[in-house]
């Protein structure tokens, strides 16, 4: 597999393990800059080392809408500011990751890469700024439908197969799976045209010959 393009790239599609396993990949890189944060924090002697992994499986955009949030570093310290720096720097990369491997399972099922804003954009960028929102009865309906679009894209993208066969936006990618499944099974050894039964004579002695040029 091309890997530049998996976690990258735009075009084409990925099936539902894919995205999986793209999930599953930054979430262990997070939990790995988790770490590296630790050691920082250690080395500047602003906290102490804390062997603790946390498996992130938001794709990091938490990280990335704290970075935006000028909330964030007023009530950090100096010494944690660098820290979240870099935990921004890290997040921009996995959020790229997940553009690329959510645009590309949105293809698979046949949908323009523009449904990300629906299905996540707005609703988690609404979820980190909840507290701000209208507490009011008017609201409720705008809360309903955020959730059920969250809900949506939860189904949409990690759980629902992918279209049959190519669509616009490429092949299949389980066409290859599909057509190593349907290939017929060797042609069996025919024992009857390969052995004949030889009668005795002088030489060489009777008994069962494979045939020349079998």
């Amino acid at each position: 597999m091309d890997w530049s393009w998996y976690l990258f790239r735009f075009d084409g599609r990925i099936n539902r393990a894919l995205l999986w396993q793209a999930l599953l990949i930054v979430a262990v890189l997070v939990a790995l800059l988790g770490v590296i944060s630790q050691v920082i924090h250690l080395i500047s002697a602003t906290g102490s080392l804390k062997f603790s992994l946390k498996l992130d499986f938001d794709f990091g955009l938490d990280d990335l809408f704290k970075a935006a949030d000028p909330r964030t570093y007023r009530l950090q310290a100096s010494g944690d500011r660098a820290t979240l720096v870099l935990s921004a720097l890290g997040a921009m990369l996995f959020f790229w990751i997940y553009l690329a491997t959510a645009i590309k399972r949105l293809h698979d099922r046949d949908r323009s890469g523009w449904w990300i804003v629906p299905f996540f954009f707005v609703p988690r960028l609404l979820f980190h700024f909840w507290e701000w929102l209208p507490d009011a009865n008017w609201f409720l309906p705008f809360d309903w439908a955020i959730h059920a679009l969250w809900l949506w894209g939860i189904v949409e993208m990690f759980f629902l197969r992918g279209t049959s066969g190519s669509n616009r936006f490429g092949p299949d990618p389980l066409a290859e799976i599909q057509l190593a499944s349907d290939r017929s099974p060797a042609k069996s050894w025919d024992q009857q045209r390969e052995i004949e039964f030889v009668p005795p004579s002088a030489s060489p002695p009777g008994g069962m010959h494979v045939k020349r040029g079998a």
